[in-house]
């Protein structure tokens, strides 16, 4: 999963804006994740957050997998960034330009949910719940989020260089960035086929907004396609093509190749697993009130 809807083969995006850290690696706080966190506190979050993803999704399907990717990056990124001015340079810098996708979608959420239970629902939680429910918007599988996370006030532009994996990694290089984090080998195949929908900007040369779909066959469908691409050699991106290539993880490729509700069901687990690395609970960060900034 080295790319997500838009990044650039040539370097890994750097979202050094926005972004809430549902998984940074801080101080370890006492309080754990619940899917009923926000029962009592704002009973309708979760209705609110799908209502708003399924309208995005309806009107692009490629915001489907704009939505996941957001999520991910702020799972690996292990401190957040803060705010868009701050980081200007970055989020404008030549393979990330005009790269960023999701951010109002995410702050028409904010605005509705701090309407119905003031700042209750942390921007972390919303990336959270989008990513599942733009998964389904595309036809793919449904999993219970774990909520609770809280928002970081921190922001790191080394570990968002250096956690994220990017397009050029080998299957060596894949399976240490994921185990970095916590994650198997088999969860890192199973994540990975998130590139089953969105596009990426990997031009050899020319224009640096030139797009191609990760998976050629069915862009806007979560389903299996992506492979049976890399069975074809069709992999569009080097790190994708890794994962069946002659290496330990063919056998999980053709298996999911093969096999829609082995590969549905391992991805609902890792994703849960992933949303759950080293969340920030209890009295660590806040919960902002605006996602592009901190409190």
């Amino acid at each position: 999963m080295a790319s997500l809807s838009g990044i650039s083969s040539r370097t890994p995006l750097a979202l050094f804006f926005f972004f809430c850290c549902c998984c940074c690696f801080a101080a370890t706080a006492s309080a754990q994740l619940s899917s009923s966190f926000y029962n009592a506190s704002c009973p309708n979050a979760l209705p609110i957050i799908q209502s708003a993803v399924k309208a995005a999704v309806a009107k692009e399907r490629r915001m489907g997998a704009s939505l996941l990717r957001l999520h991910f990056h702020d799972c690996f990124v292990q401190a957040s960034p803060v705010t868009s001015s701050s980081f200007t340079g970055e989020k404008t810098a030549g393979p990330n330009n005009n790269s960023l996708r999701g951010f109002d979608v995410v702050d028409a959420i904010k605005s509705k949910l701090e309407s119905a239970c003031n700042q209750v629902v942390s921007c972390a939680d919303i990336l959270a719940v989008a990513a599942r429910d733009s998964v389904v918007a595309l036809g793919g599988p449904s999993w219970t989020v774990q909520l609770g996370r809280r928002d970081s006030t921190t922001a790191s532009f080394s570990s968002a260089n250096s956690d994220i994996p990017r397009p050029d990694f080998n299957l060596t290089d894949l399976i240490s960035a994921f185990s970095n984090k916590g994650l198997a080998t088999t969860d890192m195949v199973a994540l990975s086929g998130a590139h089953t929908v969105g596009q990426a900007r990997c031009p050899s040369s020319g224009d640096d907004d030139s797009l191609a779909p990760l998976d050629a066959s069915t862009p806007t469908a979560f389903d299996t396609c992506y492979y049976r691409n890399l069975l074809s050699n069709k992999g569009l991106l080097h790190s994708d093509q890794q994962l069946h290539g002659g290496g330990s993880t063919d056998s999980q490729v053709s298996s999911y190749a093969a096999n829609s509700a082995k590969f549905f069901g391992d991805f609902a687990s890792a994703m849960v697993k992933m949303g759950s690395i080293s969340p920030l609970t209890g009295s660590s960060g806040e919960i902002r009130t605006n996602c592009r900034k901190t409190n």
